[in-house]
This record gives structure tokens, sequence and C-alpha cells, in this order.
């Protein structure tokens, strides 16, 4: 579920009380889907109040996304890659996300592991699986990464596993989807 700040504003001017009381009826109309205050897209928890005393206010608003707001997935945001989906930058997107260039000093590694014959996304799945990163490597093996591809070394994704733990995670869910 993703959460998006937002700030909901209402500036309402008059000098006049039964003017302001008329506006409370329209106020109620605030409590829509776009909102969030009822089911459908989400819901807002307002942080003050809405109303004609108040010139504003911020809320934390949570949309669902997927079909009927079920998952990431179903919204095409996260694991409905294809493994063709996968290109050099988001190798170098990764290598710098990891925080591996402030590592290594130079995208020379990087660089290495591109020049081979290996598809990218079996690139990221070594890599995620060198820093253990569990959620990478399940949205990798589900687009169709390859654990048992070969760097120049000889290596696969097992081999630069940083535990057994990853090592395991990477067997059992390549033998769940067989």
């Amino acid at each position: 579920m993703a959460t998006i700040p937002c700030t909901v504003q209402l500036i309402i001017a008059s000098s006049d009380t039964k003017t302001m009381n008329n506006w409370t009826p329209a106020l109620r109309k605030l409590d829509s889907q776009f909102l969030g205050m009822r089911k459908g897209l989400g819901f807002c928890r307002p942080t003050s109040k809405i109303g004609p005393s108040s010139c504003g206010s911020r809320t934390t608003c949570w949309f669902k996304f997927g079909k009927n707001g079920v998952d990431a997935e179903g919204a095409g945001i996260y694991g409905s890659q294809s493994r063709d989906d996968f290109d050099r930058d988001d190798v170098e997107q990764y290598f710098n996300y990891m925080g591996m260039l402030a590592v290594e000093g130079t995208y020379d590694k990087m660089e290495a592991l591109l020049s081979q014959n290996i598809h990218p996304v079996d690139i990221l799945l070594m890599m995620a699986a060198s820093e253990g990163d569990k959620p990478k490597i399940e949205e990798l093996l589900k687009a169709g990464a390859k654990y048992d591809v070969k760097d120049a070394g000889g290596k696969t994704a097992l081999d630069k596993a940083v535990n057994d733990e990853i090592k395991n995670f990477i067997l059992n869910y390549s033998t769940q989807k067989a």
C-alpha cells in the first residue's frame, strides 16, 4: 500500500456566522472517495479539523493500488515485469541504490559484469544475492532471472549469495516455481 502525503486546504472568508453555518452541509461533502474517507480508493486521517474555523488540513492518505486495491503486483508496480523489461539502466540504478558505487569507488565492477554476455536481470540477481536483498531477489526470480548463470569468474548468484539463508531462499523459490 502506498502512502501519499497530501494537503487539503479550505479557505472560507465571511464575517457573518449565519453564512458560515450554511457551509456545514458542503463540508460534509468533503467526506468523499477522493479524500478516501469512505471505502474505495483508501482513507485519510486528518491531523487537524476541517471546517469553517480552519484554514486547511494536513492529512495522510493511503491509496490501494491494483485490482480492487489488492496488491502492487496487480497494478503493475512490482513483480509484473518480465525478463526483457530489465536493461542496463536497471543494473546501474541498483548499483547506485545499494551503495555499491560508494564501496567500489568506480563503475568498473558493474561495467565488467555488463561487458559479459549476461542478461541484465541475471546480473541484478547476482548483485542482489551478494547484498542479501530478499525482496529484490524475489522480484527478479518472478521476472525470470536465472540463478545458475555464471559470470566471467565462473560464479553464479548462489555462489555470490551473502549467506546460506539467501542461497536456500533462491533454491526454494525456484523449486516452488517449478
